[in-house]
């Protein structure tokens, strides 16, 4: 499985796996992702993520293959500037936001589309998410929002309201989208069956990817599927229990750490062997 470091593959989540807490990226991990590439393996990213709010990362990465964005909802190339694949959700979406939000009037929210986000609920929490994406997003009434090309909807709150609004939707019955958790303060609505998982499956089809080692690092629940589906699936020591009951291999080291670059060491040195 790691006879030639050319055809690894290493996906690796953002948000409490690659950037730290206060949302860098350490000098270990980039100096070990760089080494990894002069090596001639693959490096890339799996977010949850718009192509906006990953901007700011781009060239410091210098990332040079695809990106799987919206937790799976689609996978952007830089290098073309083209959505190679995207799943939307379905038009009804609009209706079971407006249900919630009757029901969870208070929560924040957001709809992401590929041209860019539109803010709906603009609460503290809502606030929050979007300094951390480091964007500027559209400020529109949830019914002036066109529904079509909604990728996911991401419902931002206390970890309290997380908890309500899973057993809400547990409730609504909404059987043709998918939820997620992506934080403690982050709940989100997918298109169903969709997940960084279900990306990583297609990721695999794209011309050059289809006899290549796919490995995986993620920290919480929105990265489990994608965990499960690569041909390693790791963790950083800071991983939610319910990942680190799934990943193939826990990390020492905690995003704060290094630990994607004590992932790339344990690549290479089994490659070596």
């Amino acid at each position: 499985m790691f006879e030639d470091i050319s055809k690894v593959v290493l996906l690796s989540d953002m948000d409490g796996t690659l950037l730290s807490t206060d949302k860098r990226i350490t000098d270990s991990d980039r100096r070990a992702i760089e080494h990894f590439r002069e090596l001639g393996g693959r490096f890339s990213v799996a977010t949850g993520r718009t192509v906006q709010s990953f901007d700011q990362y781009r060239s410091m990465l210098g990332l040079k293959y695809p990106i799987i964005m919206y937790n799976g909802a689609a996978i952007y190339d830089y290098m073309s500037g083209k959505t190679l694949c995207s799943h939307p959700l379905p038009d009804k979406a609009k209706a079971y936001v407006t249900g919630i939000m009757e029901l969870m009037p208070d929560v924040g929210g957001e709809v992401l589309k590929a041209e860019g986000t539109y803010v709906f609920s603009n609460t503290d929490y809502q606030q929050l998410h979007t300094r951390l994406c480091g964007i500027e997003p559209y400020y529109k009434e949830l019914e002036e929002i066109e529904e079509g090309g909604w990728l996911k909807v991401l419902f931002a709150m206390s970890p309290e309201d997380v908890e309500c609004m899973e057993l809400l939707v547990k409730k609504l019955g909404y059987g043709d989208v998918d939820f997620v958790k992506s934080s403690e303060i982050f709940y989100e609505m997918l298109p169903k069956g969709v997940s960084k998982g279900s990306a990583l499956a297609e990721y695999r089809k794209l011309s050059g990817m289809e006899d290549c080692t796919f490995v995986s690092v993620g920290d919480f629940d929105n990265d489990i599927e994608m965990i499960v589906e690569a041909d390693l699936g790791a963790c950083p020591a800071n991983a939610e229990d319910s990942v680190k009951a799934k990943a193939d291999l826990i990390l020492t080291r905690t995003n704060d750490e290094g630990a994607v670059s004590e992932l790339i060491e344990y690549i290479i040195e089994r490659c070596r062997k």
